[in-house]
């Protein structure tokens, strides 16, 4: 088959409104699908049973007591048994879509109608092996990012101090507003330090309590990644950055939690809640720490199983949870 004749299909735009273009490329050569990402160089081959077209809604807090619903879209290759074997983030075409499907012979499901439970808990079913491409280039000045934004941070507060000293605390006021503006746009708004100085302090301060809190048990996961918490009247929360999600009630009957499975499946790992019933409610796929996870369940009276499962196990745990964090 000529190169230039080969079914082949491009994202048009960001997996979020507004955000860049993936630099990604799914070409069908005849027997397989040869995806690439063309800002990291890698690429892979594969033969997926289906393609998964999904969109989903990611509620995040911007500001105390307030939220805004991003729309997350992207493609997915699953295998036979609905795993995920490749996720593509990024806005997929319909219609580039439907007839790169076409030239190529593979069927498709489209999930951009589903609930956003249903799709994050397939997107969070991944097969051994599996991968992601982003295809975009890393932050920039993410190697310096930590001493940048600490030098613009003490800068920021240099001139707070002038200002205030100097009795022209609306001008930094000012400066301020319009500054953390500016980065919106820019999307660097972990320079946002610059135009608020006390984080300085209080990202230190604020590291050292989640430490001490996950040490004691009273929460289970790092700062950076998702965690879990039990909020006053006894409901379990998943955290992750500024996501926002469902809580989810603690307690021996059904739809409530009741237990934690830490599994390992092959070199895949996760943690499952589970109601009284054994069924899963939330699934959280990646590495947790079992001393963690014994403190976090012993202290919050959830009961806790640590072990290898099968993969039939794992499949019915994928396809029966009713959300994952992905």
């Amino acid at each position: 088959m000529d190169v230039r004749s080969q079914p082949r299909l491009r994202p048009v735009a960001g997996a979020v409104a507004g955000t860049p273009c993936p630099r990604t490329e799914v070409l069908w050569d005849g027997s397989a699908l040869a995806v690439s990402d063309n800002t990291s160089g890698q690429s892979v081959r594969l033969m997926p049973a289906t393609l998964y077209h999904y969109r989903y809604e990611q509620r995040v807090l911007v500001s105390r007591g307030k939220a805004k619903t991003l729309s997350v879209q992207g493609l997915a290759a699953l295998d036979g048994d609905g795993l995920v074997l490749l996720d593509l983030p990024g806005e997929w075409y319909v219609p580039d879509v439907a007839a790169f499907v076409k030239s190529a012979g593979l069927p498709i499901v489209d999930a951009r109608g589903d609930t956003s439970k249903r799709v994050r808990a397939v997107l969070a079913g991944r097969a051994p092996g599996w991968r992601r491409f982003r295809g975009l280039r890393p932050p920039f000045l993410a190697r310096y990012r930590g001493p940048v934004s600490i030098g613009v941070g003490v800068a920021g507060l240099a001139l707070m101090v002038y200002l205030a000293s100097t009795g022209m605390w609306a001008a930094w006021r000012g400066i301020s507003m319009v500054g953390r503006s500016l980065l919106d746009l820019l999307e660097v708004k972990w320079l946002a330090i610059g135009f608020s100085p006390l984080l300085l302090v209080l990202r230190p301060v604020s590291a050292r309590v989640h430490r001490w809190r996950a040490d004691r048990g009273l929460i289970l996961g790092s700062a950076g990644g998702p965690y879990l918490s039990v909020l006053p009247g006894e409901k379990l929360q998943v955290h992750r950055g500024k996501e926002q999600t469902p809580s989810i009630e603690i307690g021996e009957g059904r739809r409530k939690a009741a237990s934690l499975l830490l599994y390992r499946y092959e070199e895949l790992a996760g943690l499952f809640v589970l109601d009284g019933n054994g069924s899963p409610l939330h699934h959280l796929p990646g590495g947790w720490a079992p001393d963690a996870v014994h403190r976090f369940a012993d202290r919050h009276l959830l009961r806790l199983a640590v072990h290898s499962i099968s993969r039939e196990e794992y499949l019915n745990l994928t396809r029966n949870t009713r959300d994952a964090t992905i």
